[in-house]
């Protein structure tokens, strides 16, 4: 039996979060519990853990600890769900935004460009449209935008173009989407190319850059001084929001000043540039190439 998810960055998350260990901690992305396992480790029995994942299988890693509580919700929704446990301020949020190594490995989700499976593709795949649904009903205009933007594909139109024309027979697996674009993927670069496509529909079917967004301004006044904010983005798209609201207090990225001058952000960027994995790491887990590790702080205030 193959691990659920390898943590990526594990002991880098861990410095980063600054655990003290009465605090309480939430980890936005439980996944296969890598991450909160080594948090638990780090927290005496006054300390908790507050973990969020809307994967109803990733119900299945729960861990059996009086200071562990796993929330089956999108992280979206971390200030209405923390409320209900009375917790209103927090000493450290991690969230690792990939996909799970489970997710991937699991061809009936759809999430592999190496595997033929069901054109699904949805964090939780019990409700919702799947990225089948959007490819058979989504129209030009709107499968070119989602491509451009989501994907950043650069023949957008033509992927676009190509799938509509096909809505008459369907696309339902990951065989017959890869078979339909393969001569527009450019030469050598094919799974490249597959893998931005497979973004791009993910992100459209699971909201994933409007419920980030969602995530992200919560986090700030839920943090209490010097609690860390420690996110890993996999792509560009997510690691704009994530640097522009750890350096500016907002995801636009717009410099916003008070009445004197100051600007209004109560976080502290404490990596200037992104952490990435070592060279051992890479070598251990593949899929650990495309992280990017920031991490911010409560500002102090007086």
């Amino acid at each position: 039996m193959t691990e659920y998810h390898i943590p990526v960055m594990l002991q880098e998350c861990l410095e980063g979060l600054n655990i003290k260990p009465d605090g309480i901690y939430v980890d936005l992305t439980f996944g296969g519990g890598g991450h909160s396992k080594a948090i638990l480790e780090k927290l005496s029995k006054y300390g908790l853990l507050f973990a969020f994942d809307v994967d109803p299988q990733t119900k299945n890693n729960s861990i059996d600890d009086e200071r562990f509580c796993l929330i089956e919700q999108n992280y979206c929704k971390i200030t209405e769900y923390l409320k209900l446990y009375r917790i209103n301020k927090v000493d450290g949020i991690l969230a690792d935004l990939g996909v799970s190594s489970h997710q991937i490995d699991c061809a009936e989700r759809g999430f592999s460009t190496r595997m033929d499976g069901h054109l699904d593709l949805r964090m939780n795949n019990t409700y919702g449209l799947t990225a089948a649904d959007v490819v058979n009903t989504y129209e030009y205009e709107q499968l070119k935008e989602i491509f451009k933007n989501y994907g950043e594909l650069n023949n957008a139109a033509k992927i676009a173009k190509r799938i509509e024309s096909s809505h008459e027979n369907g696309i339902n697996t990951t065989n017959e989407l890869k078979e339909i674009l393969n001569d527009l993927a450019p030469k050598g670069k094919e799974n490249k190319f597959f893998a931005k496509v497979f973004q791009a529909l993910r992100i459209e079917v699971n909201k994933e850059l409007e419920n980030l967004e969602k995530m992200l301004t919560q986090c700030e006044p839920l943090m209490n001084a010097e609690a860390r904010l420690v996110i890993m983005t996999y792509h560009s798209l997510e690691d704009r929001l994530v640097k522009n609201y750890m350096k500016y207090g907002n995801c636009q990225g717009e410099i916003k000043k008070d009445f004197y001058g100051n600007v209004l952000n109560g976080l502290k960027m404490l990596t200037k540039k992104p952490i990435t994995a070592s060279e051992e790491e890479l070598f251990t887990n593949p899929r650990s190439r495309s992280a990017k590790l920031r991490i911010a702080e409560k500002i102090q205030t007086i």
